[in-house]
């Protein structure tokens, strides 16, 4: 069975920094791009940042400066390093994990955590 587990969320002052964390439980499966997304009350989910097993990044502009996305392939774990954080970077983060086996592709979502910044 796969799971995706998240940590890190929380309450943080504007300026502030937090690290999210998402281990793949992903027993003979590979593992392939990992990705975190955010969705915002009343707003729809989307893509903050995505990196592949190789270590390549790529940002969305409202996060590129501030956040980093880096991983650990021997823990199967992807990790969102947020810093200078912003109000409107409220929301509930979740992290994607596409995942191979047999020649066949799967996408895994995490439960989310949420992050809130107040002003």
């Amino acid at each position: 069975q796969v799971q995706l587990v998240e940590s890190g969320g929380g309450l943080v002052q504007a300026g502030g920094s937090l690290r999210l964390s998402c281990k793949a439980h992903a027993n003979s499966f590979s593992i392939n791009d990992m990705r975190w997304y955010r969705q915002a009350p009343g707003k729809q989910r989307e893509l903050v940042a995505t990196i592949s097993t190789g270590g390549g990044t790529k940002y969305v502009d409202f996060v590129k400066g501030r956040f980093t996305i880096s991983r650990d392939n021997a823990e199967n774990t992807v990790y969102l390093q947020m810093d200078s954080l912003k109000p409107e970077d409220t929301a509930v983060y979740y992290c994607y994990a596409e995942l191979g086996r047999d020649g066949r592709l799967y996408a895994y979502w995490g439960q989310g955590t949420q992050v809130t910044v107040s002003s």
